[in-house]
């Protein structure tokens, strides 16, 4: 993975867990999940005292804090720095009167105008197809919650633009779900590949098969599994 590629890989990261902020610490380290994971796993006990608490938290960025808007948001982040992302999602909600576009005001407006808030081609249909999935009642953004993890993923997926990792942090960082693990996330890949002293990145059985201890509290283990990567080349 080049330089570039990096940075746009960890400021997605850091962007959706910028979900979690300061105020949300106590609620995401409950201490029972963080006894759960030190003695379930030795590895995991030494990842997690070697890091604060505190460092597993990030400023808020102005996401917007319901399912739409989150989404939208996070298709307007794909492959772009927290920072411009930040600034196209802004001059998006400039367009539409300062709020978050509603499905049909997406739909009602011209895709070629919409791109000159900074949006490429590509992600201007990505969110012509949210809007049209929510529109049409396809995606039934209220009953998300009630859904599990794998119906969650396969409504979001749906959508074009919206993939496997997408919707996998999606549960993690928006719906609060406790027990995710995104097998294929290079930053958790890399972190076991340190932390278990192993010669290549696991692939999705092994590192399914490390993180088995960690349920019903893998999410947090991811936490933990970033956070470790701070001084480290992905």
């Amino acid at each position: 993975m080049g330089l570039d590629m990096q940075r746009i890989y960890w400021a997605a990261v850091v962007g959706w867990a910028s979900l979690w902020g300061p105020a949300r610490l106590a609620a995401m380290v409950p201490r029972s999940a963080k006894s759960h994971l030190r003695s379930a796993d030795p590895v995991m006990a030494a990842v997690i005292d070697a890091i604060p608490d505190a460092r597993l938290t990030n400023p808020q960025d102005g996401r917007p804090d319901d399912h739409y808007g989150t989404l939208m948001r996070a298709i307007v982040g794909q492959q772009v720095s927290t920072a411009a992302a930040r600034t196209v999602y802004a001059r998006l909600c400039d367009r539409f009167g300062g709020g978050t576009p509603t499905p049909r005001q997406i739909l009602d407006d011209d895709p070629e105008q919409l791109r000159t808030v900074g949006l490429s081609r590509a992600k201007t249909s990505y969110l012509r197809s949210l809007a049209e999935h929510v529109v049409s009642g396809e995606l039934e953004l209220d009953r998300l919650e009630e859904l599990d993890d794998e119906a969650v993923i396969a409504e979001l997926v749906a959508v074009k633009g919206i993939g496997v990792w997408s919707a996998q942090m999606f549960l993690m960082f928006h719906l609060k779900r406790p027990d995710v693990l995104p097998t294929g996330d290079l930053g958790i890949r890399r972190a076991v590949q340190i932390a278990y002293s192993m010669e290549e990145l696991p692939s999705p059985a092994p590192l399914t098969e490390i993180a088995e201890p960690w349920r019903p509290h893998r999410t947090l283990a991811c936490r933990y599994l970033w956070r470790s990567l701070d001084n480290e080349p992905v």
